[in-house]
């Protein structure tokens, strides 16, 4: 089984580096070796992928893979903040360029992608799939260029280039765990099973449910499964045999609608939870729909698109101008969030008089209470931790924008802090 040990505990970065960045643009200098200089508009310090006029980012996506759908939401929502940014002026008196790169969620082509584009950009606010991210942690690092995974395994946390967003799949099934037993759908005594990817995501996602099913007196059924597993109707089996009360999944969405439609028809009838990734808009279209909005419920860092925030709405409504044939999911509003962070973080560094990359960085990590008004705030100043441990429960809704809905408000999640500290 492939499980995610401990990490060590890495240096807090605090706002001493942001005054130490501050110190360094000063002198027109940067700390990174061979490719900053000092602008001469305006003083700024730069580096990789800032030039005179423009701030050039990179992403690494997935359009023709697993995750397609995921990656053409986050590309288009991230491309819709930098095409407002530059009609408000930019930032640092600069417009803003995302250069995009498609590795179809197959690590080798991403490696070659990011040695193609990473000479040439300031910080990578999208990068689809933990494994990916994980073969690139060292050349991220080594290149100090902020980068904002769109994968959420524990494994990524402990590098200071590299942020995960909201909260980690072990959290997430805590926060699952803890809805479970907290709303009366599973007893003392009583079993669940876990149907998850193989490699960090399942692994991750494994050792949250596994702690949080010991502290609730509960027992664990797993089965693991690949990315390309579709027909779960062998797990279903299993998990019926043991007799299951409720089932975990941590996969994709295709296999989040079968295992609920095939539980269904078999009349395994039992509350089934998912992280966000398990779910997308799409599946109200599907055989499995009943099913799904008679079972499933989601947790996540993030609110369902439909929430009656004005963060939201505005961004909803605006998504909708710009791209009237795509369909609004929690993937625009995870991209548009990390586009909103990247660019307090730009704002923050060009004002301390650096967009060196080493800086930008530093004015990511000195930000304790970043609030983009699309969810819950964050801490990004202590690497190994989860920016968030607040999480939402969702539940489908075929009627509503997103096909989610919110069915219990943000909350801390329960056992998470105790959780944490006993990584440490």
């Amino acid at each position: 089984m492939n499980v995610t040990h401990p990490r060590p505990r890495a240096p807090r970065t605090t706002l001493v580096a942001a005054l130490a960045a501050l110190l360094v643009a000063a002198t027109g200098c940067s700390s990174k070796a061979g490719g900053s200089g000092a602008d001469s508009a305006g003083g700024v310090t730069t580096g990789p992928g800032v030039g005179a006029d423009t701030i050039r980012l990179g992403a690494l996506t997935d359009l023709t893979g697993p995750y397609a759908t995921l990656g053409k939401s986050i590309v288009q929502a991230q491309q819709m903040w930098a095409d407002d940014t530059n009609d408000r002026g930019g930032i640092c008196d600069r417009e803003i360029e995302i250069v995009v790169k498609d590795h179809g969620y197959d690590v080798q082509k991403a490696v070659t992608a990011y040695a193609d584009i990473a000479p040439d950009v300031v910080a990578l606010p999208q990068v689809i799939g933990s494994p990916v991210v994980a073969a690139l942690l060292d050349d991220i690092e080594r290149d100090q260029l902020l980068t904002f995974p769109q994968g959420w395994a524990a494994s990524l946390l402990g590098k200071d280039s590299v942020q995960v967003l909201g909260t980690t799949y072990d959290i997430d099934m805590i926060a699952a765990v803890d809805f479970l037993t907290r709303t009366g759908k599973v007893a003392e005594g009583g079993t669940i099973g876990h149907v998850y990817f193989e490699g960090d995501y399942g692994a991750n996602a494994l050792e949250g449910s596994q702690w949080a099913a010991r502290r609730a007196g509960l027992t664990v059924v797993e089965q693991k499964i690949k990315a390309t597993d579709t027909d779960l109707s062998a797990q279903v089996s299993a998990l019926q045999k043991a007799g299951v009360d409720a089932v975990l999944i941590s996969a994709g969405p295709a296999q989040t609608a079968s295992l609920v439609g095939v539980a269904a028809s078999r009349g395994l009838k039992v509350p089934v939870v998912s992280s966000a990734p398990g779910y997308a808009p799409q599946l109200t279209e599907t055989p499995a729909a009943d099913a799904l909005e008679a079972m499933l419920h989601v947790v996540s860092a993030a609110p369902a698109v439909s929430a009656d925030l004005p963060g939201v709405e505005r961004m909803v409504r605006d998504y909708r101008e710009k791209y009237p044939d795509s369909p609004v999911d929690s993937g625009v509003l995870s991209g548009y969030n990390a586009a909103l962070v990247m660019g307090d973080d730009l704002k923050k560094a060009c004002a301390l008089g650096s967009l060196a990359r080493e800086d930008v960085v530093a004015a990511h990590r000195s930000q304790d209470d970043a609030d983009t008004g699309l969810g819950t705030p964050q801490d990004f100043t202590d690497v190994t931790r989860p920016a968030s441990t607040s999480s939402y429960v969702l539940r489908p809704d075929r009627k509503a924008v997103g096909g989610l809905v919110i069915a219990e408000d943000t909350r801390k999640v329960p056992g998470a802090e105790d959780y944490l500290a006993g990584r440490d």
